[in-house]
């Protein structure tokens, strides 16, 4: 190249570069957060594990959301990681949703990830949950989210000890209609409450299955991680009904009809009683498979019945709850347009008291709003850890009573049954190496 031309392209080169700088640059609004979007910096980089049908309605939930950006799932069978990968990557019409299938090397990897929604199935809710806290991660966990009393309680000390924010997926007590019973009892609008009853799910039993499916052959371990996929659980044959949701009713697995529902009715009615921070003292065993009628009491003199209700008598569809008070009684259940109440008075200040606890406790009535919210202020949100710990201990205080067919005394300071060895022995179960606490 000859002098000249090369000055005069570094004298063009300069012309161009001033001319460049004294021109107001144009930036697309959304890097800023204007246009209606949110800016980078302010969303929330959110991953999955082991999310399958029921993980996939709160995924397609949070998807809307302006500052959630879903990039990555973990799942040790490959099929469902790829349908999580479809519905993210045609939601944002692109590709850059990643798959992954080991979640120890997911977490250390993925150090962008803000939030992990957490759907696998019971034996695994506890176990990811902690996992992710421990990798500075907030968490949405689906319920049940602890198979044993000891679960609960390392959920409760790893969100503390890494100051995490979690959230289980007791949707319900973000919902108008269970607010407003909840509200009406804590404002004394019942009078004396004496007695709620919690909905359990009217299929299967209490007593679980202790067998196993018969053996398969093992499918090739990128298509399913067989060994992932039972996690803490004990060893069992490969069998590809367990895959399907066929791990419900076996003890290894699952935590019983009253697990099932009771995750969220508990839930409901311990914090619409204030009892939200405790669990219940007492449990009465009854002589039936599934626990439908057992009395369980608390240390504020309220009953706590467990109802199948099977004739629709305390409220129709499912996860319902009621109140009973001196003054009159509310229930409510899903797919109720208003709660079910004594006297249609109550009704008048339906909106009132709704509104009332959001202006008070500053939540929406949006369980995954209330999550994302709380992700970014750092507040707790209304399903925390101590919640979720002391609503499915007094699940699984019911259950082991259940299990030995008699009355039991449970002391929820000292967090253990009273005068109780073998009910003792029941607050924990073995973990499989190397997928432990």
């Amino acid at each position: 190249m000859s002098k000249n031309k090369s000055n005069l392209s570094r004298r063009t080169f300069l012309k161009r570069s001033a001319a460049l700088a004294a021109a107001p640059h144009i930036v697309p609004a959304t890097v800023f957060g204007r246009g209606g979007k949110v800016a980078p910096s302010e969303r929330i980089i959110l991953g999955g594990i082991g999310v399958g049908n029921r993980g996939s309605h709160d995924l397609r939930w949070m998807l809307p959301e302006s500052d959630v950006q879903f990039v990555a799932t973990c799942d040790p069978q490959k099929l469902r990681a790829e349908r999580v990968k479809q519905i993210a990557d045609t939601h944002y019409g692109n590709t850059d949703c990643k798959i992954y299938c080991n979640t120890p090397e997911f977490l250390a990897e993925r150090t962008d990830i803000d939030a992990l929604l957490v759907t696998t199935g019971d034996r695994w809710h506890a176990l990811a949950s902690i996992m992710a806290m421990r990798a500075g991660k907030d968490v949405y966990s689906e319920k049940p989210s602890c198979m044993t009393i000891e679960e609960g309680q390392a959920v409760v000390k790893t969100a503390k000890r890494y100051r995490r924010i979690y959230q289980t997926g007791t949707q319900r007590l973000s919902e108008g209609n269970f607010t407003f019973c909840n509200e009406m009892l804590r404002t004394g609008r019942l009078g004396q409450v004496h007695t709620v009853r919690a909905h359990i799910a009217p299929w299967d039993a209490a007593e679980m299955r202790h067998d196993w499916l018969p053996a398969q052959p093992l499918p090739p371990k990128d298509e399913v991680d067989w060994d992932a996929w039972l996690g803490p659980c004990p060893w069992r044959p490969y069998n590809a009904t367990y895959t399907r949701g066929g791990w419900r009713g076996h003890y290894d697995f699952h935590t019983s009809c009253i697990g099932e529902w009771g995750a969220h009715t508990f839930a409901q009615c311990q914090v619409g009683m204030g009892a939200g921070d405790t669990s219940a003292i007492e449990y009465g065993y009854v002589k039936n498979e599934s626990g439908d009628k057992m009395v369980t009491k608390f240390a504020n003199g309220i009953k706590m019945v467990l109802e199948r209700d099977l004739n629709n008598k305390y409220f129709h569809g499912s996860c319902g709850v009621r109140y009973e008070g001196t003054e009159g009684w509310v229930a409510a259940g899903d797919g109720y347009s208003k709660p079910d109440v004594s006297n249609p008075a109550m009704l008048d200040d339906f909106r009132k008291l709704v509104y009332d606890y959001q202006a008070r406790t500053q939540r929406p009535m949006s369980h995954v709003r209330n999550f994302l919210d709380c992700v970014k202020s750092r507040r707790q949100t209304v399903a925390n850890p101590v919640v979720m710990h002391r609503t499915m201990t007094t699940v699984h205080a019911a259950n082991i009573c259940m299990w030995l067919k008699r009355d039991l005394r449970f002391d929820p300071v000292k967090e253990e049954f009273i005068n109780d060895p073998q009910a003792n022995r029941f607050r924990s179960r073995a973990m499989r190496e190397p997928w432990i606490i």
